[in-house]
């Protein structure tokens, strides 16, 4: 369940909506087991997931970490902070990097400063947690750069797959729990969905 929070220490003579949320205001917030993101300025709060959605992120990290470890391609990361900037600060569920782009975008905290090459996010219940997934962070990721969005629904047993066309992030197939995801991002990854949602 997501929820807004009005930004800590306003000045009298501000007004509270002017005042947008920024990375330094991140390490202000308690640390009481909810996820505190940034889009735009905006702070996004959401408690632990279910169960079943823990699950699907963990095995999906897991496809792609053993495919990462045998390649030596890139690095697989679950819930790894994302700075495109300071009022964009997200944590993606699950992040595949490019060694290259790794290396140059890691910085001394283990946050990304910049676009992942795929993002996945496990749909969260909810009609705001899932336009977040669906809409919000689509446009971010788009807009920032990352090449593939995957976002993973456990309740529908199915994945939909965004590849970048033409500088934007467009919906190329949705896979169902038949199916076998790959990607032109990973030589020789292949994993069935019935892996996945099992």
């Amino acid at each position: 369940m997501t929820q807004a929070i009005a930004p800590p220490e306003i000045p009298t003579n501000v007004k509270e909506d002017s005042l947008p949320w920024t990375s330094a205001d991140l390490e202000l917030l308690p640390e009481n087991g909810n996820r505190y993101e940034i889009i735009n300025g905006e702070l996004c709060v959401t408690r632990a997931p279910h169960w079943k959605h823990q699950k699907t992120c963990g095995r999906l990290f897991t496809a792609l970490d053993i495919w990462s470890i045998a390649t030596k391609l890139g690095e697989t990361a679950m819930g790894a902070g994302v700075i495109f900037g300071d009022k964009d600060d997200v944590i993606p569920d699950v992040v595949w990097v490019s060694k290259e782009k790794y290396e140059a975008l890691i910085d001394e905290s283990g946050h990304l400063l910049g676009a992942p090459d795929l993002a996945i996010e496990i749909l969260s219940s909810g009609k705001e947690n899932e336009r977040r997934d669906r809409e919000v962070k689509l446009k971010l990721y788009s807009s920032q750069g990352v090449l593939e969005y995957w976002i993973a629904d456990w309740r529908a047993k199915q994945i939909q797959v965004y590849r970048r066309e033409n500088g934007i992030l467009k919906l190329t197939m949705t896979l169902f729990v038949s199916d076998t995801i790959t990607s032109p991002l990973l030589p020789e990854f292949s994993c069935p969905l019935a892996q996945i949602f099992e």
